[in-house]
């Protein structure tokens, strides 16, 4: 596992301050004998459940699982008990570090997973996905080649270190490219512009408050790079960043099951809306329904493969086949429409956001987009609702001031094709979001 993270091995140097969480600071020498006294007392373990705080701590415990070759597991620090539960019962690790939950019998796990992230659950319990270390390296390579990320990069951000953006990226990202790393602890618009970083990442909520806060933002300007992802970048967003920043975020394309597999590139376009071409290895398809190849600028599901992909879901046979095509194909569930150039836009869930209406198929996105353009309209979310005429109408959720529904419906239709205006609007003090940022759907109605 050294080959994985080669700062630990001395491959660039040492530095006092090579990685930052918070208040406590090690360098890479301090980590590797940190994390490598406690891979001696994991190693055998079947696998190890960390409580992914953002500390230090959490850091040297994943590191350590990494080293002693025991699949390590992250558990949110606000998971309620039903879930950790179900995490601890599915995984069977034999310690929990941060926690003291009572453990099930420990279980063997299954080879070649240095990491069993935990999905969701918007379908059901979570699911461990197991993911390799050859896919985290290839991954982390291919990011580095599309953002011209180095040693000399200093990497910031405050996002959590349970998902891939936060822990795979904003950790292990920066021990294998060789970059200094400084986590805020919390992603504020000031612990932003306070760190220096050349390197930031953040989802759409932070980015938003980032945006919302002009000295912040302003102080960004010595920034390289700006990264957004976990969720669509609102266009009004982008903007205002390129005005205060002078720059505009790139943003990229993921999942727990396929880590991040689409980006714009630091040296190409930036284009609002748009995640970017396929990162090195990895190939792309669009289906339709029946999963027939649909031609550029349709809008379908969107497949793909490649050497980042996960190895399967964790004692879910029945889960890991049905994700997969017969050809080999991993099934996103996301539907994009991808351009004559290879430029894909994602226009949300095939479950929640492709809106079949009047025989027509609408992406959610669009029309969100649309309503975000109103200078009124804070925050907004569209679904599809059942219909007796339609089969689904659009139903617009909204945080705004001072309009009414049939303006913004007027507004959309003005803007949009007549038949992509919403049928109903529903106004709220705000949308309901998980850890991330992206808005729970499945909560609204």
């Amino acid at each position: 596992m050294d080959a994985l993270l080669p700062a630990l091995t001395g491959a660039f140097g040492d530095h006092p301050e090579a990685v930052r969480v918070g208040d406590r600071t090690l360098s890479w020498s301090q980590l590797a004998d940190r994390a490598g006294t406690l891979a001696e007392r994991l190693a055998g373990a079947p696998a190890v459940a960390v409580l992914a705080t953002p500390t230090v701590d959490t850091v040297v415990a994943v590191v350590a699982g990494l080293l002693a070759g025991v699949p390590v597991v992250p558990v949110a620090p606000d998971a309620g008990p039903r879930e950790r539960a179900h995490i601890l019962a599915d995984a069977r690790p034999g310690l929990f570090f941060g926690a003291a939950d009572p453990l099930p019998a420990p279980a063997p796990t299954p080879p070649d997973a240095a990491l069993i992230l935990y999905t969701s659950g918007t379908t059901g319990p979570p699911k461990g996905a197991l993911i390799g270390p050859g896919a985290i390296a290839a991954d982390l390579d291919a990011l580095a080649g599309a953002w011209s990320w180095t040693a000399a990069d200093t990497l910031v951000h405050g996002l959590p270190l349970y998902h891939v953006h936060g822990l795979v990226l904003g950790v292990l990202g920066a021990l294998r490219i060789g970059s200094r790393l400084v986590h805020t602890g919390r992603p504020t618009p000031r612990a932003y512009a306070s760190a220096g970083g050349t390197l930031y990442f953040g989802v759409p909520t932070v980015w938003g408050r980032v945006a919302a806060d002009p000295p912040a933002a302003r102080a960004l300007r010595r920034a390289r790079l700006l990264v957004s992802g976990s969720a669509a970048l609102p266009g009004a967003t982008c903007l205002a960043l390129e005005e205060l920043t002078g720059q505009r975020p790139i943003e990229r394309y993921g999942m727990t099951e396929t880590l991040i597999t689409l980006s714009a590139r630091a040296d190409g376009a930036r284009l609002a809306g748009a995640v970017g071409t396929p990162v090195t290895g990895i190939q792309t398809r669009v289906v339709d329904d029946t999963g027939a190849p649909l031609p550029p600028d349709s809008l379908g599901e969107l497949e793909v493969r490649g050497p980042t992909l996960f190895n399967g879901y964790l004692n879910r046979p029945d889960a890991t086949a049905a994700a997969h095509t017969a050809d080999g194909w991993f099934r996103t569930g996301d539907v994009v429409t991808v351009d004559a150039a290879g430029v894909h836009r994602v226009v949300g869930r095939s479950s929640t956001d492709l809106i079949k209406s009047g025989g027509y198929r609408i992406g959610a996105g669009e029309v969100e987009e649309a309503l975000l353009a109103h200078p009124a309209v804070r925050q907004a979310a569209v679904v599809g609702a059942p219909h007796p005429d339609l089969g689904q109408e659009i139903v617009a959720y909204v945080v705004a001031d001072g309009v009414g529904e049939s303006d913004l419906i007027s507004y959309v239709a003005a803007d949009l094709a007549v038949h992509k205006r919403p049928r109903r609007v529903r106004f709220l003090d705000d949308l309901p979001r998980n850890a991330m940022g992206k808005v729970q759907k499945r909560l609204l109605g």
